[in-house]
């Protein structure tokens, strides 16, 4: 049998985290995922195959047009946005920037807040 465990990130979830994810799963993106790092701060991922080939500032606006749906308050804690393209998790080519991101995203290291 094997165990697996939810990623460390998923207790960092809040109600507010669930209506960002909501929010952009309803506007058609394919995964996304959000939590609260800390009481200033909230970590979004959206992985989309509608990213592929687009450099990083056109995938962002495609994403906060709805973000911008949001209370002003949850807008303005969202300090990173993270935009994949689902290719780019394969090996290679993620790049080394995307992937060191990535694992912050899952593994958030301790908060100083």
């Amino acid at each position: 049998m094997t165990h697996t465990s939810a990623p460390s990130w998923t207790a960092m979830c809040t109600d507010e985290t669930r209506n960002i994810e909501n929010t952009l799963r309803n506007a058609g993106f394919q995964q996304v995922d959000a939590y609260r790092y800390n009481s200033a701060s909230i970590r979004v991922r959206v992985i989309d195959p509608g990213f592929e080939g687009l450099p990083l500032d056109e995938r962002d606006a495609k994403v906060e047009q709805y973000l911008k749906q949001l209370p002003e308050r949850t807008q303005a804690d969202i300090i990173n946005l993270l935009t994949f393209a689902p290719s780019e998790f394969e090996q290679p080519p993620f790049k080394f920037r995307g992937y060191l991101l990535n694992i912050e995203f899952e593994d958030p290291s301790p908060s100083l807040l």
